[in-house]
């Protein structure tokens, strides 16, 4: 490590040179970094090996049920889901009672905190209906009620929709043999411009078997002209929600 000597001090990057103030003053020193080999078997680097370890474990947890839920939710596009997901998904992992450090599995911890999750930051289905939807929860299936609304007074409308829609989607998730079920219950579409009666939706329970299970619902907004239906691309298209979650 080489020292600073000049009267004109440095501090930052100049090229590969790294320059920078310690207890022995200001100090240069080439730019490098722990090898990856030493990080693996060092004693010294077992917490790095630890958070990598637990992080490439979640990072698979999150692909597996971003892989799940995506054909239901595709229409709704918010950028910074996988992000939030990871984060969520990290405090769940690191909930697990059961495991050490450096070995914890998202499939062992809490997994009701995933509940609430919203699957579009930019218009959260918490904003988007302005109507209370409880969720249904009995030992056979899994359900929701919307009860009757106005389009126009009940929900904030994506802009040029004509027709809206609700769905419900049931995901279940094995994740020591890495496979996934789906099963999806949209409403009919429904016309922006008329009140609409209460909208039941359901799904039985039997139909996601595995052992991780979570319940999404949500808003989709469509634009229908003569008679085709045309998706809306643009972010505010709809917005859905982990509903309820459920570990056999």
């Amino acid at each position: 490590m080489a020292k600073q000597m000049s009267v004109f001090t440095l501090k930052g990057n100049i090229g590969r040179i790294n320059f920078f103030e310690n207890k022995d003053g200001f100090q240069a020193r080439e730019k490098g970094g722990v090898s990856k080999n030493r990080i693996m078997t060092d004693p010294k680097f077992a917490r790095v090996r630890e958070n990598i370890a637990e992080f490439t474990a979640n990072a698979e947890a999150v692909k597996l049920l971003r892989t799940a839920m995506r054909p239901a939710v595709q229409k709704i596009t918010d950028t910074k889901l996988h992000v939030r997901l990871v984060n969520k998904m990290m405090q769940v992992l690191k909930s697990d009672p059961i495991n050490r450090r450096g070995e914890r599995k998202v499939q062992e911890g809490d997994w009701s905190m995933l509940a609430g999750v919203e699957l579009n930051s930019t218009t959260p289905l918490s904003q988007t209906l302005k109507i209370h939807v409880d969720p249904i929860d009995t030992p056979t299936d899994w359900g929701v009620t919307v009860p009757a609304f106005s389009p126009s007074d009940d929900i904030i409308l994506a802009q040029g929709a004509t027709h809206l829609r609700f769905f419900l989607a049931g995901v279940s998730l094995d994740f020591e043999a890495g496979i996934t079920t789906l099963v999806t219950s949209p409403s009919a579409e429904i016309p922006v411009e008329l009140a609409a009666g209460p909208v039941n939706l359901s799904i039985l329970k039997s139909q996601v078997p595995h052992s991780h299970k979570v319940l999404v619902f949500g808003v989709e907004f469509l634009q229908i002209v003569n008679g085709e239906n045309y998706p809306l691309l643009n972010s505010s298209n709809g917005a859905g929600v982990i509903l309820l979650t459920e570990r056999s």
